[in-house]
């Protein structure tokens, strides 16, 4: 996988973390332990910082950036999906950001929100603790229903156990 120093703008990868020899990581990027980091995503701290929490799964084709001299912020078991797109946001721990979904500068997703797949959270929106967002811009559809938590839990641990299968099994046959 390409990891890129940039000056002293260098990537902090933890132990346990998985990244795909596709995905590509640049400058000053932290991801902490057990993450998943999928093919062909583009987490890129060249002149900002991005900060990844422990136990985080960031899909396939997810690109991650920061404006110049500030941040993006992905808390600890946060699942980003498939295809979306996060920029200088911050994700609070346990959300979940649906595919080809869009963060823009300066969002905030609350601790356990849901943001559908293909949603649009504009610039400075706040997504509440436990309430989930659709559509273009994204509006409030409603409360995190448990059920739905306790599908996110499951399948966020999957991506940690892929983590860890993946360091442990997974090779290049051809």
């Amino acid at each position: 996988m390409p990891i890129y120093q940039i000056k002293d703008r260098r990537p902090d990868i933890a132990t346990g973390t998985w990244i795909a020899p596709s995905a590509e990581i640049i400058g000053d990027v932290r991801i902490g332990r057990n993450c998943y980091i999928g093919w062909g995503a583009i987490l890129r701290g060249d002149y900002g910082t991005i900060i990844i929490g422990d136990e985080t799964a960031i899909e396939e084709g997810v690109i991650i950036h920061a404006r110049p001299m500030d941040r993006t912020e992905i808390g600890r078991r946060v699942t980003v999906g498939h295809g979306a797109m996060i920029h200088n946001a911050v994700l609070k721990d346990f959300a979940t950001v649906g595919m080809r979904a869009t963060i823009s500068d300066f969002a905030e997703a609350g601790e356990w929100s849901l943001v559908a797949e293909q949603a649009l959270v504009a610039r400075k929106q706040i997504i509440p603790p436990e309430k989930v967002y659709a559509g273009v811009p994204a509006k409030e559809l409603g409360d995190l229903r448990e059920q739905t938590r306790t599908e996110w839990t499951w399948a966020k641990q999957l991506y940690v156990d892929l983590a860890s299968q993946y360091l442990t099994d997974c090779s290049i046959i051809g």
